[in-house]
């Protein structure tokens, strides 16, 4: 069994723009989290969060760009856990269409593999939520 976390929202910009908050690494830190992002394939960086001991969680989201079509699409992996300690291997994947007005962002975020997985999908599934809002926050000031 695999779950994935899908969110749509709409931006009252460009796709220039929207784009450039999910690549510029300044813009991806005030909306996301800290991060040595790089808009490169093959480019590893990691996310830095808030540690939670007790889940095994050492605060750190090990990522590495697979994929992506300037202003279309960003896809990158997602990982916690380091070596062979990974606890979860997803995929993060953006897509952006425009449409009238502005920009249709899409999120995919798959790999939520057994049970194993399924506290990590539900957490950040509402976390996605929170998150896409802050950027849509961020976007509009």
């Amino acid at each position: 069994m695999e779950n994935q976390i899908v969110h749509r929202w709409f931006f009252h910009h460009p796709p220039a723009t929207v784009w450039k908050y999910l690549t510029d690494a300044k813009l991806l830190e005030s909306w996301l989290m800290p991060s040595d992002f790089k808009l490169q394939i093959g480019h590893r960086f990691t996310f830095s969060a808030r540690p939670i001991p007790i889940f095994g969680f050492d605060g750190k989201i090990y990522c590495e760009v697979l994929d992506f079509e300037p202003l279309r699409h960003l896809s990158y992996a997602w990982r916690g856990g380091k070596g062979k300690d990974v606890k979860l291997d997803s995929v993060v994947t953006w897509t952006l269409t425009e449409r009238e007005g502005g920009t249709e962002l899409n999120l995919l975020h798959s790999g939520f593999v057994g049970m194993r997985n399924y506290f990590p999908y539900l957490v950040m599934n509402k976390g996605w939520q929170k998150i896409l809002k802050r950027l849509s926050q961020k976007m509009e000031s």
